[in-house]
């Protein structure tokens, strides 16, 4: 059927005044994505990229103002900015491997028993807790069935509680078996010197950050909010490496420095300040 002409005008009154929304983009997730930490609440820093400019890609904390666990300071930081503070850090351990081989072993060994040593306590500590409360809810249960049988709680109540009691033990069953595989595994488990060594030397004239990079040398990166002092915006960073943690590479003549500087926006730069 034929509109009539007042209808067809608001149609297109109508049509013109609709702004057409760009279409979002999508990014490919990058190879830190999973391994930056926020050391305020522990949670994860999520990957994003400016839809304005898609070059600007970043990291925020994902609880920050999310209602959930509310971080105080916003914990940012810009992939281009993350990535030569990466290379940095990593071109040192490197070089420290290379030029004092010696040293290098003695603190990698005393780095990754200290981490294990402190792992396998958290651990211990976590399984004990769940075996007494495994103890404390057989006898809450005894106690729970003793009641319903004098009477002195019916049969729902009793039917309710129970099924409480039962899967919580279940689920306290499942991370005890876990927790003591954890500690059979860190018990058995010997840090191989020879091949960290082989691998952090491996990345020594390293260009780009790959995913098997992050991978075989990074366990999580803590990032701290930027913090501007005297003139000077600084960021702190730490990296915790595979087996020995966060560790802080030595001055030594050998060993390369240089500041790392991002000018994120003209006449404003961000400055690199390394923190264990």
């Amino acid at each position: 059927p034929i509109i009539d002409r007042p209808t067809w005008e608001k149609v297109q009154a109508l049509k013109a005044g609709t702004r057409r929304k760009h279409p979002t983009v999508t990014q490919e997730p990058s190879v830190f994505s999973g391994y930056l930490k926020c050391p305020e609440c522990g949670g994860n820093l999520n990957f994003h990229f400016n839809q304005g400019n898609h070059d600007i890609k970043f990291f925020s904390c994902q609880n920050h103002n999310s209602g959930l666990r509310k971080c105080s300071s916003t914990h940012y930081i810009r992939l281009d900015f993350l990535e030569q503070v990466v290379l940095y850090e990593v071109h040192r351990l490197a070089c420290f491997a290379n030029e004092y081989e010696n040293d290098f072993i003695k603190a990698m060994v005393g780095r990754s028993a200290k981490v294990a040593e402190n792992d396998r306590v958290r651990k211990k500590r976590e399984l004990d807790g769940l075996l007494a409360r495994d103890g404390e809810l057989d006898m809450l249960f005894e106690r729970l069935y003793e009641d319903n049988v004098s009477g002195k709680i019916d049969d729902a109540r009793f039917a309710k509680m129970s099924k409480r009691y039962e899967q919580e033990q279940g689920e306290n069953a499942k991370k005890i078996k876990a927790l003591r595989l954890e500690l059979k595994k860190l018990e058995d488990k010997r840090m191989d010197v020879d091949t960290f060594l082989e691998t952090v030397r491996r990345y020594t004239d390293a260009t780009t950050i790959t995913k098997r990079m992050v991978a075989e040398l990074i366990e999580y990166i803590e990032v701290y909010p930027a913090v501007k002092e005297d003139g000077v915006t600084n960021q702190r960073v730490t990296i915790h490496y595979n087996c020995i943690g966060a560790f802080e590479v030595p001055d030594r003549r050998k060993i390369p420095e240089r500041d790392i500087l991002l000018e994120t926006r003209k006449g404003v730069a961000l400055s690199y300040a390394p923190a264990v």
